[in-house]
């Protein structure tokens, strides 16, 4: 009796994911969808932390749906829309808001605003949950699909059909390695070590969620760090040629991430890793809505030095022509922008060695 009760109750969750796969649209491309990283993609984690990497307030998310939620613009954000492209009918929900039950079997969002590679990343705002952390996170969620769906090899083949979407590595130079004044890493490391030391860290990170049943993986390159408003404000008052110097820096650890995504795939079993080149859409960037303002916020700040929006300051009204709503972050029409290259290539430097709707039919 119990071999059967068992039996029927298997069956009722393969009908059940039956069911989660199909949207309003049609069936999502993947089955779920596994989101980490940092405020690229953060949708709450941060709320309830004692952080000043949080934006659960006003005028964040002012063009999304149900407000500020936490996100670090204006609307939808990498997670958001990579949900969307891959056709799922809802968003991908926070970890924080502890999805319960067969909720988790779409996916989960663990990203973290100021989280970095590196644990130590982001510490001088706060709290923050580091990938390392995530990771943990995941594990946990693991072991609940595990148990659900009666087995280790039942959860294994139904994780390599899931997408992971990372948004990773900052915060390791903004809120680390360009702040000598809270973090020896600059004084300790070269850049090309320190871009050797990130890479290691994160191949350890990435094993990890191999291990953990990860196939169809999605990485984002670093953008022009130099070139935010956060930085081009102090460069200006640094040095003229700070922007190109800092950009240098930064394109070290995107070199190493091609080498990074080729090895894995060579060498990791029925591994497909694909890498989103942010920075060669950054070069194409200012024609996504016409004439773009690149070099300066959308909202107005706290103050200088500050990065995130003033909650009774200034809002631009034309936001689809904004890079960058706050200091530091996109906007959601960037955003579009990006994953919409990012989803369907249209240049080869676009993704390695494939975009991710190419990615999601493997």
């Amino acid at each position: 009796m119990a071999c059967q009760l068992k039996t029927l109750l298997m069956l009722l969750v393969f009908l059940l994911i039956s069911n989660l796969q199909h949207c309003v649209n049609g069936r999502p491309q993947v089955p779920c969808l596994f989101i980490f990283g940092d405020s690229l993609s953060d949708n709450g984690n941060n709320n309830n932390l004692v952080t000043m990497a949080k934006v659960n307030y006003q005028p964040y998310g002012i063009d999304f749906p149900a407000g500020p939620t936490g996100r670090f613009t204006n609307g939808r954000n990498i997670g958001d829309i990579i949900a969307e492209l891959l056709g799922f009918e809802n968003y991908i929900p926070a970890f924080a808001t502890a999805p319960k039950g067969f909720e988790i079997l779409r996916g989960v969002n663990y990203a973290s605003g100021s989280a970095g590679i590196r644990n130590e990343s982001g510490q001088h705002l706060g709290n923050r949950i580091s990938l390392d952390r995530q990771l943990q996170n995941h594990q946990y969620t693991v072991s609940h699909i595990i148990e659900m769906l009666g087995g280790y090899h039942r959860a294994t083949i139904y994780l390599s059909k899931c997408m992971y979407s990372i948004t990773i590595g900052s915060n390791d130079y903004l809120s680390n390695y360009f702040l000598p004044m809270f973090y020896p890493t600059s004084q300790q490391y070269t850049p090309e070590q320190y871009a050797k030391l990130l890479i290691q860290q994160l191949t350890q990170q990435l094993m990890t969620l191999y291990r953990y049943g990860a196939r169809k993986v999605v990485l984002y390159g670093l953008g022009q760090l130099g070139s935010i408003p956060a930085v081009l404000s102090l460069c200006g008052i640094i040095s003229s040629s700070c922007e190109d110097s800092l950009n240098k820096v930064v394109q070290l650890f995107n070199d190493r991430l091609i080498s990074l995504v080729a090895d894995l795939n060579k060498n990791l079993w029925k591994a497909k890793f694909i890498l989103v080149n942010t920075t060669s859409m950054e070069y194409a960037s200012s024609t996504f809505q016409g004439s773009t303002v690149t070099n300066a916020s959308c909202c107005e700040l706290l103050g200088f030095g500050q990065f995130q929006c003033s909650p009774s300051g200034y809002v631009c009204h034309n936001r689809s022509q904004y890079m960058f709503w706050d200091a530091v972050h996109p906007t959601e029409a960037a955003y579009e922008f990006y994953m919409g290259r990012a989803y369907r290539a249209q240049s080869p430097t676009d993704a390695y060695p494939f975009d991710i709707s190419y990615l999601a039919k493997l």
